[in-house]
């Protein structure tokens, strides 16, 4: 699961965010970039929050709408870090979104929860609250999630995740 993977073709990858990713800083402790954006509605999805977890997941409901982003031309690399970071809770999906500034309609990829009977799913996800409350120990935990993606033998995002919220959960105990 390294970064040593041999993904980096000409081909540029547009991919609609919707949660953590709409925060610069998380993209940057990705990317080491912020790249184009363009602001995006995708159509017949509900962003829902998860039990147990800080970030969102989307999947199809007719009549909603999540407003979120286009990161715009990302690398073959940037892509597959992305796939990484989104782990295996997540499905790479090829969308359609509404650009917002501009009413053209954009292929993208998104990542879409992959359990879509999962119990844990429930209400609206608020960005705004989530900036407020979790912003900071999140990037944290993708500084975190990088180092570990740089080793010969990384964990999985998941599990970064689990420890990283465990420690902060002990700590404030």
């Amino acid at each position: 699961m390294s970064l040593n993977v041999n993904c980096v073709g000409g081909d540029t990858h547009n991919v609609f965010v919707y949660g953590s990713l709409l925060a610069d800083e998380v993209v940057h402790a990705l990317l080491k970039r912020v790249p184009p954006t363009a602001p995006a509605i995708l159509h017949d999805y509900h962003r829902f929050k998860i039990k147990g977890r800080v970030y969102p997941a989307i999947l199809p409901v007719q009549n909603n709408n999540v407003n979120g982003r286009v990161l715009l031309g990302l690398s073959g690399l940037e892509l597959h870090i992305l796939d990484q970071f989104e782990d295996v809770e997540y499905t790479r999906t090829h969308l359609e979104v509404l650009l917002t500034d501009k009413s053209d309609k954009l292929q993208v990829y998104a990542y879409v929860w992959s359990n879509p009977n999962d119990p844990n799913l429930y209400a609206q996800w608020d960005f705004e609250e989530w900036k407020l409350v979790q912003l900071n120990d999140f990037v944290k935990m993708t500084n975190g999630f990088m180092q570990e993606l740089e080793l010969p033998e990384s964990k999985p995002r998941v599990q970064t995740y689990e420890t990283f919220y465990k420690q902060e959960n002990e700590k404030a105990s």
